[in-house]
């Protein structure tokens, strides 16, 4: 067999180029590019083009929807039975549900007061109503329990109780606050985070949805940001944020009575969280897990978007990055885990099967990552070095400015912020891209659960101290900011 060379592979005129390194690699690139780059990006052109269809027509979807709510007056209180709980002269305050608050917490110094006060504060008789603060604190477990026994001296039904390790995190702690004997008498269990400040009639408001109306699971309220004009980057955490609430969520509860579950700001009903298996503490998003569960055994949600809840934002980036990682990393995973046995459910009709793994899952928790950071900030850039490649215009003007546009409109007083937005988002884009195939994969950091870090009145009050004292010279890390 005749002896094959390299040389019979490369034109003549690539061996009798110059040895300038920057000309070997351009006339590379120029041998590569029309049978391989440019086939290869055409194709991922393409891609891009499908997925920022199916990302729009969802968005136009939601959209629809809202607006067929708000134009027919579609409010919860007329797809569901609403009565307020009132005082009986005869039974007395047996006429109102014994309520069980759960307050989970972990070493967050600068909140633990916000949501107890604030639970110590809801308008509900006292004898039917039951703190139950879960702390998996060690820094801070004396100050909690001096602040829990200082409520508990005021004649409140406050319960303090601790864990010696912190195994399944969030999940794990409420999981372990539901095995307490004096829990099985509550009907209806309310949970905040530490920073969440409640109004006195949120469960006045909630209850009365679940007791007169036994197919529902889980009430969700909207979240109020106290902290939103804190700085820029807490301005663009509500934009995406009142987007979710104010689209998302509605759509799920007006449309399917299905949406995940926020975590906090929400009230369930034991019964159904018994029934889906309780909190299993497997995923970082055990919410979700709860949620998804509930769903598949027939129990509906509803989310009241007219009820907010106080909360706060994470005001650093250091603490928004490891929020979104937890928060993009968690649902890829539970997607992973949980969609045979969606497919296998018995419980509930095709439709809402194709709902829950395709729009719920695939379109808004793991597609939609991955087409903002792929297509806009890889792809896009890249044709700009390939004439021989076009995106229409559909693709470049069009479909992000629908897209953009109705990000806007849950929060129609940061408009002008538009482009600012669009630049952090497509930043978050890759850590939440790295953070779903994480996920998906089920990498080391897929369990990886970072408490978010509030600052309650911290801020307020350093600002107080800095002001009265002398000016002192400040080191901070860049990323820390």
């Amino acid at each position: 067999m005749a002896e094959v060379s390299l040389k019979s592979f490369i034109p003549e005129s690539f061996s009798r180029s110059t040895a300038d390194i920057t000309g070997q690699i351009g006339l590379l690139r120029e041998l590569i590019k029309v049978p391989l780059v440019v086939p290869l990006l055409r194709i991922a052109v393409y891609l891009g083009l499908v997925m920022s269809m199916i990302v729009s027509v969802e968005r136009l979807y939601m959209l629809i929807v809202v607006i067929f709510v708000k134009l027919f007056k579609r409010k919860p209180e007329k797809r569901y039975i609403w009565e307020p709980v009132q005082d009986d002269v005869e039974i007395g305050n047996a006429a109102f549900p014994l309520v069980l608050v759960q307050i989970p917490m972990c070493n967050e110094k600068e909140v633990y007061k916000i949501s107890i006060g604030a639970a110590c504060n809801l308008s509900w008789p006292a004898d039917r109503l039951l703190i139950q603060v879960l702390d998996d604190s060690s820094d801070i477990k004396d100050m909690i329990e001096k602040e829990c026994i200082r409520k508990a001296s005021k004649g409140i039904n406050i319960r303090y109780q601790t864990r010696e390790t912190r195994r399944g995190y969030k999940a794990g702690n409420l999981k372990e606050g539901m095995k307490h004997d004096y829990v099985k008498e509550c009907e209806y269990v309310a949970i905040f985070d530490s920073d969440f400040r409640p109004e006195p009639d949120f469960l006045r408001r909630c209850i009365p949805f679940l007791m007169h109306n036994p197919e529902l699971a889980l009430v969700q309220a909207r979240w109020k940001f106290v902290n939103s004009d804190e700085c820029l980057s807490t301005r663009m955490q509500e934009m995406s944020l009142d987007y979710h609430f104010t689209f998302e969520q509605e759509a799920g509860s007006s449309t399917h009575a299905f949406f995940g579950f926020n975590g906090t700001g929400g009230v369930w009903r034991i019964a159904a969280i018994n029934e889906s298996g309780g909190w299993k503490a497997r995923t970082t998003v055990e919410d979700m897990d709860l949620a998804v569960r509930a769903g598949l055994e027939g129990w509906k949600f509803l989310y009241l978007g007219d009820l907010q809840v106080k909360s706060e934002l994470p005001s650093t980036f250091k603490a928004y990055r490891s929020q979104q990682h937890r928060w993009s990393c968690g649902p890829a995973n539970l997607f992973r885990k949980t969609t045979m046995d969606i497919v296998r459910n018995k419980k509930v009709s095709v439709w809402k099967k194709v709902y829950v793994i395709y729009n719920f899952f695939f379109v808004k928790k793991i597609m939609v990552h991955m087409f903002n950071f792929f297509f806009y900030s890889v792809i896009f850039p890249l044709t700009v070095f390939f004439p021989e490649v076009e995106i229409p215009k559909w693709g470049t003007i069009y479909i992000p400015f629908i897209v953009t546009t109705l990000s806007s409109f849950g929060t129609p007083r940061s408009f002008h912020l538009l482009f600012y937005w669009i630049v952090f988002e497509n930043v978050m884009a890759f850590h939440r891209t790295k953070a779903t195939i994480i996920g998906l994969l089920e990498a080391k950091r897929a369990n990886e659960w970072v408490v978010t870090q509030k600052l309650g009145d911290a801020l307020k009050n350093k600002s107080n101290t800095e002001a009265a004292a002398p000016a002192k010279k400040v080191r901070f890390k860049l990323r820390d900011r």
